[in-house]
């Protein structure tokens, strides 16, 4: 079970008071000694859309002094993949939308457009691609509902992938429901059989991150990321909530005896610290209750019956 930890570029972009470049090195050093692999580090953007990654660079030096770090770096565009390239960045990961009208907010152009520049990208020998990332590939939070047709067609204009680009399915708005997330992977699985590695990303607005994780698992992903402490919304989504917590989908993996080399203690550990950061949206439920500071054993029996 691969978890692909989201926290310290999804999780921080929205949060408006400045995070010092210092306490993002240190929260994705704290991720790694917990046993997580592979973090998107940070995201080269525009800094004016999103100010709060604009240290990308100085980030990303740092993790190249860490051992271990597959450091993912998202990306918007084929010229910010070039600069995300030239400060050394070695995974990248492409983003763009299903739906015309989150596309058109959230990168200022056209899915066609996008679909153009990610293949022209594709083509370039310097390029270092390890991800493509479907954003509103369930829901849109301008339109509403995306129907599996609009994603298929996308998957069917990229043409044939690389063997090692993974495709991410994203609940953007955290409105996909289970069956709704088995029914797209099974579709897109039979309909793309060359593309061999899928991944899910998921928020949790309605409580069902970890649920459609688990029906994503059934359809056969086994790559899903989470964010740390449920931080996260994406700032051109309004509405959505923070992702799925890291721990939650940790918790729920290793219960269901599926090792996911993560050392749950020391997770929780981060999270605590991390969902301290002022203006930090907290999400979870597995840190709440592992940091509860009475065991429901200690707590006085007030004659009332549990339900």
């Amino acid at each position: 079970m691969n978890i692909v930890e989201v926290g310290p570029r999804d999780g921080f972009q929205p949060i408006e008071p400045w995070i010092a470049t210092e306490t993002k090195v240190r929260t994705i050093s704290s991720l790694l000694d917990a046993g997580l692999r592979r973090i998107e580090v940070t995201s080269f953007t525009s800094p004016k859309a999103i100010p709060q990654l604009s240290d990308a660079p100085a980030v990303l030096e740092a993790c190249a002094r860490m051992e271990g770090l597959t450091a993912q770096v998202l990306v918007p565009n084929t010229n910010h993949a070039r600069r995300a390239m030239a400060a050394g960045a070695k995974n990248l990961a492409y983003v763009f939308s299903v739906s015309e009208a989150h596309n058109l907010n959230n990168v200022k152009r056209t899915v066609d457009a996008s679909v153009d520049d990610f293949r022209e990208l594709l083509s370039g020998s310097e390029a270092s691609l390890s991800r493509l990332n479907l954003a509103t590939a369930f829901d849109c939070p301008f339109d509403g509902r995306v129907m599996p047709e609009a994603v298929l067609r996308v998957l069917d204009r990229l043409g044939d992938l690389p063997g090692a680009c993974e495709v991410c399915l994203c609940d953007t708005t955290g409105r996909a429901d289970p069956e709704q997330v088995r029914s797209l992977f099974s579709l897109a699985m039979d309909r793309f059989p060359s593309i061999t590695a899928w991944a899910f990303h998921g928020h949790d607005t309605y409580g069902l991150g970890t649920a459609n994780c688990y029906a994503a698992f059934q359809s056969g992903v086994r790559v899903f990321d989470g964010a740390i402490g449920g931080l996260g919304g994406c700032p051109f989504a309004p509405g959505a909530t923070g992702n799925t917590a890291t721990e939650d989908i940790v918790w729920m993996f290793e219960r269901m005896g599926l090792a996911t080399g993560t050392d749950l203690r020391k997770l929780v550990a981060a999270a605590e610290e991390v969902t301290q950061i002022p203006g930090a949206f907290k999400g979870g439920r597995v840190r709440q209750a592992l940091t509860a500071r009475r065991p429901a054993t200690e707590r006085p029996n007030t004659g009332a019956g549990n339900v």
